[in-house]
């Protein structure tokens, strides 16, 4: 198994390093998230083996079962990669460094209070749901300047910049379509200077579509099943819209 991880990863890596040649892009530029969703422990411990140190996870039950267990590594990066519910907030700022899917001021809100508590800041990216599509969670791209000019009153949150997911089931145009609007909302949000807003990030790129991503400007791919093999639980366990319980 550990050399099926290790094969993979160099797959992916190529992968990364050719579509960077082709759009001219420094391969530094381009981080690789390894999606965690129902992945066993053995397979990340093999990951980890392999020199690979950026993980998300989808689920805050997940992220708080993996993470004691992962800190023996302690160069381990965890990022949020999910669906925040605003109950779960708590659990979440504990394990990680970047909350990928923050996408609605209620939620900016809950974590703004929670880290006041703390007396913390977090960095996050601002969900954005490109391909308008009703399965799919992100504010939508009309709506994006406002919420992020909302987001940036929170003294505790650090904006670093947006994620979408690209349309599911698409061709390659469309899902490019995805990504170069994610990045034209990127250039219209720092042309306004907000506070605490950076814009430098892009995480866009899945397994599927990753080379799409990068060759569009992504900073971070999220890729899982192309290193890990594919999970037996459908993409709509992680991306139900019906899941909005707490909003």
């Amino acid at each position: 198994m550990s050399n099926v991880v290790e094969e993979n990863l160099k797959t992916v890596k190529e992968q990364m390093e050719l579509a960077c040649r082709l759009s001219g892009r420094d391969a530094q530029e381009v981080q690789l998230l390894l999606a965690t969703k129902t992945v066993p422990l053995e397979k990340l411990q093999m990951a980890m083996q392999a020199g690979e140190t950026l993980f998300g996870e989808n689920k805050a039950q997940e992220l708080r079962g993996k993470f004691p267990l992962m800190e023996q590594y302690n160069r381990v990066e965890w990022h949020f990669i999910g669906h925040l519910q605003t109950n779960k907030v708590k659990d979440v700022v504990k394990y990680v460094t970047l909350i990928h899917s923050v996408d609605r001021l209620r939620l900016g809100e809950a974590l703004h209070q929670q880290l006041l508590k703390e007396n913390k800041t977090m960095n996050i990216l601002m969900q954005v749901n490109t391909s308008y599509e009703e399965s799919k969670f992100g504010v939508p791209p009309e709506l994006a300047l406002e919420l992020v000019e909302q987001l940036s009153q929170f003294e505790t949150l650090n904006i670093k910049g947006l994620m979408t997911i690209g349309k599911l089931n698409a061709t390659n145009e469309e899902t490019r379509h995805c990504f170069r609007l994610l990045r034209s909302i990127q250039a219209q949000i720092r042309e306004k200077n907000l506070p605490r807003v950076e814009m430098d990030v892009l995480s866009m790129g899945m397994s599927g579509d990753f080379q799409v991503a990068i060759e569009e400007g992504a900073t971070i791919i999220r890729v899982g099943t192309k290193v890990f093999g594919e999970r037996y639980l459908p993409d709509s366990y992680y991306w139900n819209e019906n899941a909005r319980q707490d909003d």
